[in-house]
């Protein structure tokens, strides 16, 4: 954009009015050297404005080209920079920055009115429809961000002070102009008043965009197309709106596609979130929380990597108090079709909900299980979801469907299956089932816990799992830190097992996305009280340390379980201990591939079969399933089980061979 412009000449002003352009007072009308008049037609200027210059032919969609220039419109106090098409303003455009490059054609109205935050400092309801977790909005708020102002209300001090660098933020953007940034494209569009338009946004059919703020980013543009309604709004980089949906009071993260008549109000979704045909009301929506169907309603939760199947619905409203329930779903787990829950109640992590529960259960230390309804009970299967495909598939996807361009991510995701977060939950629910068991007596039927039923079997079978599964992570933890180490002798290989850190041991936490030690939330949390943490830079850096640190902090949590399965410290354990370890890890990892073996093969059995070949015998049937799912032995998915079991073995044995060296030292 040009920095220095100039009166219009009296020669400008008179082809300007020829072409049919008017202005009260041209003294006010300045433009850039090089300015064409030609380039300007049929439009009323008012106010001060500023013209760049309008030289280039813009491209639009099916390979028209019109020539760059400002016609059939009425400009209000704007700055229009070089090589800007305009055209078909039905209304008018006031008191905006324009920048090079901009195409605005067939729109009624683009302007701002009075002081504006553009989305900025909106109080959004979350999680309790009531109000008392509401989360102040704002361009580069995160998912741990916001994890911390709605459910760390018990630390006054803290969400005092984080308002306040939110609202010092807000104060810093707000403006009486607004902002079409760089090669932005708006196109048959209706109404948009307040907004801030980010580079290279698409905005195309939409129906009403009021107080808001579109953060596209060159890497990263945002699309928002036909008739879509939003106020009091802030769409973070390569996030997509369309289709009609309606958003009001709400967050759009990174990545974050919101389509197919979806309807939200008073939420946050965080990166990579996906919200189709269904509705939304005052949720958390962490990372990856995705939603295809209709009749779906998410109201008054958390969630993070969650898949919610058809008709999947909340209550959070008793009739007494008003809608004051709210209902927690840790990380990675799915909602059956027509599945219901009575909040508040909370669900373990990678857990599989069906059915119509109608108690108020916390199952939050028994993860990977099933809920299941049968006769107006809820039965819970502990941990047998560990031995699921759909569980190590939905894993391995999510990184790969990452949708964000931009380089500058505002969310830290870890996206590890196992870790201490999951892993601690593991240990607290085999003390707790043995627990059970002990209390109630190993000949009963069924165990209460929590207003879920456990079934005799289903208790065995989930400490099975969840014993396997806390070997296998702590194997892994112990080869991935031996491995390619040089060790000559037993002190070396204690060396190389000490922590860096004594922060790790303990509790851990899920901050929507982010796993970090509870001792490390703790001073960060104090930091914030003290205001050792100032400003929302040093906030997000100390997230991007904890982040960074996982490995770290993941090893000294290890190491201390380890040292309370020895009944040592780390300086004395031997290489009798590490053969110990290494073949449980090696027994864990294999009877864990196979249950997942077994798992998968179900997907090619008979009864999978049904539907195909239509119009033959049963060898046709065959021959049209493998046709279009292929072969069992061939499946890529279960070639990666038999190498992963073939590689692990391997690796397992060179250790214990490596340690076997050491016994004779």
């Amino acid at each position: 954009m040009a920095t220095e412009f100039r009166p219009l000449s009296s020669e400008e002003i008179a082809r300007l009015t020829e072409q049919g352009c008017s202005c009260a007072d041209w003294s006010k009308v300045e433009v850039a050297e090089g300015f064409d008049p030609a380039k300007v037609k049929s439009t009323h200027f008012c106010g001060y404005i500023k013209l760049g210059v309008f030289e280039k032919d813009v491209s639009f969609f099916g390979g028209v080209t019109k020539p760059a220039g400002i016609s059939n419109a009425t400009i209000h106090n704007c700055t229009i920079g070089d090589n800007v098409y305009i055209n078909q303003i039905r209304n008018y455009i006031a008191n905006y920055i324009i920048e090079d490059d901009v195409v605005i054609d067939n729109i009624d109205l683009l302007a701002v009115e009075g002081e504006s935050s553009f989305g900025n400092g909106t109080e959004v309801a979350v999680v309790n429809e009531a109000g008392g977790r509401e989360i102040p909005i704002y361009d580069n708020l995160s998912a741990h961000t916001a994890y911390i102002i709605a459910f760390y209300r018990h630390r006054p001090k803290v969400i005092e002070n984080l308002q306040k660098m939110i609202a010092h933020y807000t104060v810093s953007v707000t403006s009486s102009t607004g902002l079409v940034a760089k090669g932005a494209k708006l196109i048959n569009c209706r109404i948009i008043k307040n907004v801030k338009v980010g580079p290279l946004s698409l905005i195309e059919g939409i129906n009403r965009l009021e107080n808001g703020s579109i953060n596209s980013r060159p890497e990263g543009p945002v699309y928002i197309g036909p008739g879509v309604f939003a106020e009091d709004f802030i769409f973070c980089s390569d996030s997509k709106i369309t289709d009609g949906t309606i958003i009001c009071k709400c967050f759009v993260g990174q990545g974050t596609e919101l389509a197919k008549q979806y309807s939200a109000e008073n939420s946050v979704f965080f990166a990579n979130c996906g919200g189709f045909h269904g509705e939304a009301c005052a949720i958390f929506a962490g990372p990856y929380t995705v939603t295809h169907h209709k009749s779906t309603l998410l109201i008054a939760g958390l969630f993070s990597f969650l898949n919610a199947g058809s008709g999947t619905n909340q209550s959070n409203h008793m009739y007494k108090l008003g809608p004051t329930h709210q209902g927690v779903v840790e990380r990675g787990s799915k909602t059956a079709s027509d599945s219901y829950m009575l909040w508040p109640a909370k669900v373990g992590a990678f857990t599989v909900v069906m059915g119509r529960h109608y108690r108020n259960s916390d199952t939050s230390d028994l993860p990977f299980s099933y809920l299941i309804e049968h006769e107006d009970e809820s039965i819970l299967v502990p941990g047998v979801n560990l031995r699921s495909v759909g569980t190590i598939r939905d894993a391995r996807k999510w990184p790969r469907r990452d949708r964000r361009k931009s380089p500058k991510k505002l969310d830290y995701i870890n996206f590890r299956l196992l870790s201490p977060y999951t892993i601690q939950k593991m240990l607290n629910g085999c003390q707790l089932l043995e627990k059970l068991k002990t209390t109630s007596g190993k000949n009963t039927e069924y165990y209460t816990y929590n207003n879920v039923r456990i079934k005799n079997s289903s208790l065995d079978r989930g400490i099975k799992f969840y014993k396997m599964s806390i070997d296998k992570f702590l194997g892994n933890c112990l080869i991935k830190r031996i491995e390619n180490k040089q060790l000559e002798n037993v002190d070396e290989l204690r060396t190389v097992l000490q922590p860096e850190t004594n922060i790790g041991p303990g509790k851990w936490v899920d901050l929507a996305g982010l796993f970090a030690p509870e001792q490390a939330v703790q001073k960060l949390l104090f930091d914030i009280e003290n205001e050792s943490i100032r400003t929302l830079d040093d906030l997000t850096e100390t997230f991007r340390s904890i982040h960074s640190r996982y490995e770290v902090y993941e090893w000294a949590w290890t190491a201390n379980v380890l040292q309370q399965r020895l009944s040592k410290m780390i300086d004395k354990i031997t290489a009798d201990d590490i053969i110990e370890l290494t073949t449980r890890w090696k027994k864990a990892v294999v009877e864990l591939d196979n249950a997942l073996f077994a798992d998968a093969k179900k997907e090619f059995a008979a009864t999978v079969q049904i539907g195909y070949g239509l119009d033959g015998d049963e060898t046709t049937r065959h021959s049209d399933f493998a046709a279009v799912r292929g072969l069992f032995e061939e499946d890529s998915f279960v070639s990666e089980i038999e190498h992963h079991i073939t590689s692990k073995t391997a690796l397992g044995d060179e250790l214990i061979s490596r340690m076997e060296k050491f016994r004779q030292q």
